[in-house]
C-alpha cells in the first residue's frame, strides 16, 4: 500500500475508535481482519498513523482546526513523521485509494497557527480534566512531562540473569538494534521506530524461547530492583498478574528463597505459568486463592504491591486510555489501591517492607495515596528513598523525581514509562 492508502485506512480506524468508543488495538485488529489483502508492513503504518494520531490528538486537531478523524491523521504525519503539506500532496497524487488532499482552508490553518502559541493542555496533549493532576505532580514542568508522556515509546528487554548475560543476549539480537541501558544492569533496549517502521519481533527469536530475556519496560526493571529482593528472602508479589516484576524478584535472588504471586483477578495470572517455565524461575508459587494467604501473614520480608491504577504513566504505549480515562475511574482506582495497601499490609513481617508501585503519573495514586496509607496505619514508615536511589543505581537523584514519599519515574527524566515507587518499612 501506498501511503495515501494508509493514510485513508487510518481515518477509517480513527473513525471507528470515536464512534465505538473502543480500544485502538481491537479496532486496528478488526480492520485486518476484514481487509486481508493487507501485508504487515501496511498494518503496522497504518497503526503507527492510528497511535501518533491519538498520541497528538489536541495537537492535531489544535493546527487543523478540526478534531474529525481525517484532521488527526493528517496531523499525525505533519507532527511525528516528518511531513509537510507539500510532500502530502505529492505523495497522495495520483493514488486512487488516498483521501484528498490537504484543502485550501486546512493549509491556511496549519499555516496560521503555532503550538508556541496554543493552550498549555493543547500542548500537553492531555485532557483537560488532567491538566491540573498533571501540574499537582510536575509543578512548572509539566507540560514538558505531558509532552515526553506523547512520544513514542522503544522497545524495551530485561536480561535474564538465571539463564544468560548481557553480553549473550546483545549477540544473539544483533541484528535487531539492541543497545544496553546506561546505569540500568540487564536492560537492553530498540530504540522508537521512525514513520512507518515497526520493532522486530523478537519473541520469535530462539533467544526468548530459551528464556534469555523478557520484553519489560526499563521503568518496571528499575522498579523491582527498588524492591530490594534478595536471595533467601520471602516474597509476596500482591499484584502479580502477568509476572513481569515476579520474573525480575526471581532471577534478582538467583532463584534462592520463596515468591509467592498472587492476584485477586485469577485471569490476569494465567500467562504466569509459561513465563515462569520459560525463565527457569524454581522458586515461584503461584497463589491463586487469596484464602492460602493467610498462612503468610506476618511472614514476609517484602510485600510488592504492583497496584491497579489509571496507567497514566504508558500513555506512550496505550494513548486511546488517556481519552477514554474519566474522573470517576480515577476515584474508583484510589479507592481499590488503598483496600489493596491495607490487605497487603498484614503480609509484612516486623521489620519487613512494604512496596507500592504504579504505573501512573498522578499524585492521587502516588505520594497522597502513600500519605493516607501512613495516616491511618501505625507502624509504618518511608525509608530514606535519596539512600535507596543512590544505592540501586550509578545516577544523581536529579535522574529521577527523588522524594520523601517515593521515587517518581517517567519518560522525560528516566526514558521510561511512568512509575512510582514508595518503599515502606515497618518497625521491627
Amino acid at each position: 500500500m501506498r501511503l495515501g492508502g494508509k493514510l485513508a485506512a487510518a481515518i477509517e480506524v480513527l473513525d471507528d475508535i470515536g464512534r465505538r468508543h473502543r480500544p485502538a488495538a481491537d479496532a486496528l485488529k478488526d480492520w485486518g481482519l476484514s481487509h486481508r489483502f493487507a501485508g504487515s508492513g501496511d498494518r503496522a503504518g497504518i497503526g503507527n498513523i492510528v497511535y501518533d494520531a491519538l498520541r497528538r490528538r489536541r495537537s492535531a486537531a489544535w493546527l487543523l482546526d478540526s478534531d474529525e478523524p481525517r484532521a488527526l491523521a493528517f496531523g499525525a504525519l505533519l507532527l511525528e513523521w516528518g511531513e509537510t503539506p507539500q510532500s502530502l500532496a505529492a505523495a497522495l497524487e495520483g493514488d486512487r485509494f488516498a483521501p484528498p488532499p490537504l484543502s485550501d482552508a486546512e493549509r491556511a490553518a496549519f499555516a496560521g497557527r503555532s503550538l508556541d502559541d496554543a493552550p498549555a493542555a493543547v500542548r500537553a496533549d492531555c485532557p483537560d480534566w488532567c491538566a491540573p493532576l498533571l501540574e499537582a505532580a510536575w509543578g512548572p514542568d509539566w507540560v514538558a512531562e505531558a509532552v515526553a508522556l506523547s512520544g513514542r515509546p522503544p522497545l524495551d528487554l530485561r536480561v535474564n540473569r538465571l539463564k544468560a548475560d548481557r553480553a549473550k543476549v546483545e549477540a544473539a539480537l544483533r541484528g535487531a538494534g539492541v543497545t544496553p541501558v546506561p546505569d540500568i544492569p540487564d536492560a537492553l533496549r530498540i530504540e522508537p521506530i521512525a514513520g512507518g517502521g515497526r520493532h522486530p519481533n523478537v519473541q520469535a527469536e530462539p533467544a526468548f524461547q530459551k528464556g534469555w530475556f523478557e520484553v519489560q519496560d526499563a521503568g518496571s526493571q528499575m522498579a523491582a530492583r527498588l524492591a530490594g529482593a534478595a536471595a533467601g528472602m520471602q516474597v509476596l508479589d500482591f499484584c502479580a498478574g502477568a509476572g513481569g516484576k515476579t520474573l525480575a524478584m526471581s532471577a534478582a535472588m538467583d532463584n534462592k528463597g520463596q515468591i509467592f504471586a498472587h492476584d485477586s483477578e485469577k485471569q490476569r495470572l494465567a500467562p504466569i505459568f509459561d513465563r515462569l517455565k520459560r525463565a527457569g524461575c524454581r522458586n515461584v508459587q503461584v497463589v491463586a486463592d487469596s484464602a492460602q494467604l493467610a498462612p503468610l501473614e506476618g511472614q514476609m520480608d517484602l510485600v510488592l504491591v504492583d497496584a491497579p491504577c489509571t496507567g497514566s504513566g504508558t500513555w506512550r504505549r496505550r494513548p486511546d486510555a488517556k481519552w477514554r480515562l474519566t474522573d470517576r475511574q480515577l476515584a474508583a482506582r484510589t479507592a481499590e489501591q488503598a483496600g489493596i495497601l491495607d490487605a497487603a499490609a498484614v503480609g509484612v513481617k516486623p521489620g519487613g517492607r512494604l512496596v507500592y508501585v504504579t504505573c501512573s503519573v498522578f499524585a492521587e495514586e502516588n505520594e497522597r495515596q502513600v500519605e493516607s496509607f501512613l495516616g491511618r496505619r501505625a507502624g509504618f514508615a518511608p525509608e530514606d528513598h535519596a539512600a535507596l536511589w543512590r544505592r540501586s543505581f550509578d545516577l544523581p537523584e536529579e535522574a529521577a523525581a527523588v522524594r520523601p514519599s517515593g521515587i517518581r519515574l517517567s519518560p522525560r527524566r528516566t526514558g521510561t514509562d511512568g512509575f512510582f515507587v514508595a518503599v515502606l518499612r515497618r518497625a521491627a
